[in-house]
Order: C-alpha cells, then sequence, then structure tokens
C-alpha cells in the first residue's frame, strides 16, 4: 500500500522513471512504481499466494490491507551472479494490475497476505492487524518457495546472505523483516557486493 497520493506518488515516480535514476546504489534496474528500482533479470519463481481466508505461519490471506503494523524491507536475489526478480503479486489472490509510466503496479487482489508484493522491485509489504516479527522464511512459505542454505526457489547452490550490506551468518529463513531492511541472496558464485538503495520513497 502506498502512502500519502496515489496521483502524486505517480507523478513523482514517472519523473524518475523518465530521468532513469533509482535511488539506488549499486542496483541495475530504473526507478520502478514504488521510487526503488525493478531488477531486469527474470523472475526467480512465478507469483504465489494462499487462497482467501487460508493462514500460513500464522498469517492471513484477507479481503482488504492491514495497515495497523505497516513497515517495508527490500529484497534482492541474485544466482550465480545474475539479477532474478522478485515478481509482483506475491501474497495477492488474483493480483490485479495497473500500469503507471514506470511499470505494472498490483492495485488489487481476493485476498492480501500480511506479507506481500505490488511491484517487482523486492520490496516486501508488511501489512499486519499485529505487530510481530515477521522473517524471510515466512515471505518465502507465503510464496509456496523453499528458503535453504542451499536453495532459494527454484535455484540450488550454497546460499550467502546479507543484511543491510553484513554478512548473515544463521539461517536465511530466520531474517527478520524490520523496518527498511535490506535483505540480499546470493545463490552460488560469483557473489555480488551487496546492492542497497539510498531511498525509500516514503515507503
Amino acid at each position: 500500500m502506498w502512502k500519502g497520493s496515489t496521483i502524486g506518488t505517480l507523478a513523482a515516480v514517472a519523473a524518475l522513471a523518465a530521468a532513469g535514476h533509482g535511488g539506488a546504489a549499486g542496483a541495475t534496474g530504473l526507478a520502478g512504481p514504488e521510487g526503488p528500482p525493478v531488477e531486469h533479470g527474470r523472475a526467480l519463481a512465478p507469483a504465489a499466494a494462499p487462497a482467501p481466508g487460508q493462514t500460513v505461519d500464522g498469517i492471513q490471506c484477507q479481503s482488504s490491507e492491514q495497515v495497523l503494523f505497516h513497515i517495508h524491507a527490500r529484497l534482492t536475489v541474485y544466482v550465480g551472479g545474475r539479477p532474478r526478480s522478485v515478481p509482483y503479486g506475491i501474497g495477492i489472490g488474483n493480483p490485479q494490475t495497473t500500469p503507471t509510466p514506470a511499470g505494472r503496479f498490483v492495485t488489487s487482489g481476493s485476498c492480501f497476505a500480511w506479507l506481500h508484493t505490488h511491484v517487482a522491485d523486492g520490496i516486501i509489504h508488511i501489512e499486519s492487524p499485529v505487530q510481530r516479527t515477521y522473517r524471510l522464511g515466512n515471505f518465502f512459505d507465503i510464496w509456496k518457495q523453499p528458503l535453504t542454505a542451499t536453495r532459494v526457489g527454484p535455484a540450488h547452490g550454497a546460499v550467502v546472505a546479507f543484511v543491510n550490506g553484513k554478512r548473515w551468518r544463521g539461517n536465511p529463513r530466520n531474517i527478520p523483516l524490520t523496518a527498511h531492511a535490506q535483505v540480499q541472496l546470493d545463490v552460488g558464485r560469483p557473489l555480488v557486493a551487496p546492492v542497497r538503495i539510498a531511498k525509500w520513497y516514503g515507503l
């Protein structure tokens, strides 16, 4: 969910896209509909979501977005040194999109899980009726994709994780999705220097 005026946000993003800036350090894509860049690699895996009313890891897929607890984190993925995008519509049933000057944005769906994506820019919207610490493993469970020390979705290989530019030494499933956390998963070699965005555009 966007904060503030949707029209104003679209206008600002259109200007960013025209200028070719995504506000990122080391990211390769152009600005997306939310401001942060969209990675140009193909989707790591198709988007998926629970059925309406279904619960995954204690997280429900409800008919509307819940904003009592509303933060955002970002996930980037590299496989063999190449970017793979996190698709829009993860955690949103039957996602319906609207075109914007900077790409497609999911505006509606049959249900919204408390963790979901509106754009293929890696931004994870954490919109929950309760305040709790959600983890990367919860997001992958909603996505219906595996996440282990040797696998990220369909990609197999040694997984190296970075959180806010620093190496994460534990189980990648346990990475906390805190406000403005920037998570990067590298599968295999070569490793890619941690990519971080400099601006969050009101997210």
